[in-house]
């Protein structure tokens, strides 16, 4: 039951911050927008969107346990996209903490790799929908 009840609470965690991401965006899209043009991305407007229901669909699958796996795979991907895109080795001269805000997405990356492999326990949508 221990493990039912972590697995429950990482993906609430897991939803929360992507959630969360999500809704930065939408508060302000032209903000974001502006940081990922600084970031020398073309097209900035329209990758915020993308960016943010992209969050909102790996939420999604994580509060639900809906490809989880898959989810838990891509948000990786895209865990470690960001880390090297907007506070990777270019950035650590400016700002020391680039440094640890670089390292920390590697943290996350760890835990949606161990997701990806154990799985969304027994109380996930997918499971009950697709049997």
């Amino acid at each position: 039951m221990a493990k039912a009840i972590a697995i429950i609470v990482a993906r609430i965690i897991f939803s929360f911050i992507f959630f969360m991401a999500a809704g930065f965006k939408f508060a302000d899209i032209g903000a974001t927008a502006s940081y990922i043009a600084a970031a020398g991305f073309p097209m900035a407007t329209f990758l915020t969107w993308v960016a943010a229901l992209f969050e909102i669909a790996l939420a999604l699958a994580f509060i639900s346990g809906t490809f989880f796996t898959e989810a838990s795979l891509l948000a990786g991907i895209y865990v470690i996209f960001l880390a090297f895109a907007f506070h990777g080795p270019s950035h650590w001269q400016q700002n020391q903490a680039e440094f640890g805000f670089f390292v920390d997405h590697f943290t996350f990356l760890a835990g949606l790799l161990f997701a990806a492999v154990h799985g969304p326990e027994r109380w996930a949508l997918r499971q009950t929908l697709f049997r």
